[in-house]
């Protein structure tokens, strides 16, 4: 597969690495020098360097004959355009645009992206989808990576096994045996930088991640029997009113009575701004990092501080200023992967990166094999995929037991006309059936081959 990705970025590094991983023919254009010296340095991608909107530029990276336009430069405007020149003179099959600002979204003007409008086959809003992490995780405090699949149906949890873990030493197999009704997996494990597929075999020890797929109504459950009964955050204090903090401090707010939220911005302005869109919620203008306006917040009896500027640094440091300030618990966005090893650190729980959430996004659009969700985990080392099976796909009409899955990928669970079903060696694959799997970033070709097929006209 021929790829174009416009933008050499974080987003767009990850993307063009997970691509050209996997052997696609990846082309990625900046006018940035530095971003793409570095991008010629460390992966194997075709470097063009210029303005991705212009004609002769997407020219020269081969748009005539690519397959994917992926468009996410730190303009909106530019991934439009870029997108609308790749469909207009090349007829690129598929174009997909990063677009932050929520205005260009709005229902109102649903026709700038219809058939007559701009030429964006799909649009991927971050902040959107950020937001919705950040509201997931609050709703499974014990687990610190969450995302949902089959309409809400499975769950994929990542859970810390803790000394307190009931269920340390016991051989994988043996789980199913103790609860017997229990709809959950473990799929993948993290132990020390290593993320792989355990065998039925394999027990886990303290210090490990696990990576489950449950049944949605099973979730609760599942955290108990890891050891993890952590209540849900109530008093919540919000750190950053931008487009993330205030999609996510407008959810709360709206749900009459559940939630106590004070929320601190600096700038005066959109201070003003969010204040007027609150119902019940405090906005406070001030920074994070001041010892007196988390004071003023209640950071004393707050259950949850929530950082989410747009600065990792001033995340980590307010996080940080509010446990020692007397705050139960800290999550914060954080971006820049050398912060990553600070979660369950000092009380910080869990990590939000919005570039991972953003690059998973764009992977489910551009992967073969039916995929319809992407979920990146451990350092985006593994993905937790949905598929649908299809006529054509070589694993359709095959029991579980006698696909050659490997080492690098694991069923977690089936979904089939409305019901949820748990991989058993028995379990016979059909056309229509939606297939959750946890897979190493090595096995993703795999995945590919067993999955691909073609819908029926």
């Amino acid at each position: 597969m021929k790829v174009i990705v416009c933008g050499a970025g974080q987003v767009g590094f990850g993307i063009a690495r997970h691509l050209a991983g996997e052997g696609n023919d990846v082309t990625v254009v900046d006018r940035e020098a530095s971003l793409m010296q570095r991008i010629t340095d460390t992966l194997d991608v075709r470097p063009i360097l210029g303005h991705g909107g212009h004609p002769d530029v997407l020219e020269q990276a081969g748009a005539a004959d690519a397959d994917v336009l992926i468009a996410v430069t730190a303009s909106d405007e530019v991934n439009m355009v870029t997108c609308q020149v790749a469909k207009t003179l090349f007829n690129v099959g598929k174009t997909i645009a990063r677009v932050r600002d929520s205005d260009y979204l709005h229902k109102r003007w649903a026709r700038l992206f219809a058939d007559e409008g701009i030429p964006v086959d799909v649009i991927i809003s971050p902040e959107t989808e950020v937001a919705e992490a950040v509201l997931r995780r609050l709703a499974l405090p014990g687990a610190f990576d969450s995302a949902s699949f089959v309409n809400g149906k499975a769950e994929m949890i990542g859970v810390s096994i803790e000394e307190d873990c009931p269920v340390v030493d016991t051989p994988l197999n043996q789980l199913t045996g103790l609860f017997p009704d229990l709809r959950a997996i473990v799929v993948g494990v993290r132990r020390g930088k290593r993320v792989y597929v355990p065998d039925f075999d394999d027990t886990m020890q303290v210090g490990d991640e696990a990576f489950l797929v449950t049944a949605n109504d099973d979730t609760e459950r599942t955290l108990k029997i890891f050891g993890h009964e952590e209540r849900e955050a109530r008093r919540i204090i919000l750190v950053g009113g931008g487009n993330i903090g205030y999609q996510v401090a407008r959810t709360l707010d709206a749900q009459t009575g559940r939630y106590a939220l004070s929320l601190i911005e600096c700038d005066e302005d959109r201070a003003r701004f969010v204040a007027e869109k609150m119902q019940r919620s405090i906005v406070l203008r001030g920074s994070g990092l001041s010892p007196d306006i988390l004071a003023e917040a209640g950071v004393r009896e707050a259950d949850l501080v929530l950082a989410l500027t747009n600065d990792d640094q001033v995340n980590v440091l307010t996080t940080m200023l509010a446990l020692q300030e007397g705050c139960s618990r800290g999550l914060c966005l954080i971006n820049d992967n050398s912060f990553q090893n600070l979660a369950g650190q000092f009380g910080m729980e869990v990590a939000i990166n919005p570039r991972a959430i953003t690059v998973s996004s764009v992977l489910g659009h551009v992967r073969r094999g039916n995929v319809v969700r992407v979920h990146a985990v451990g350092d985006e080392l593994a993905e937790v995929l949905e598929a649908k099976i299809v006529d054509g796909s070589p694993v359709n009409g095959s029991k579980l037991r006698d696909i050659e899955f490997g080492d690098k990928l694991r069923v977690g669970a089936v979904w089939r006309k409305g019901e949820l079903l748990m991989p058993r060696g028995g379990l016979e694959l059909k056309s229509g059936d939606h297939v959750v799997m946890f897979v190493l970033a090595d096995g993703v070709e795999q995945f590919e081959s067993l999955l691909r097929g073609k819908e029926k006209a």
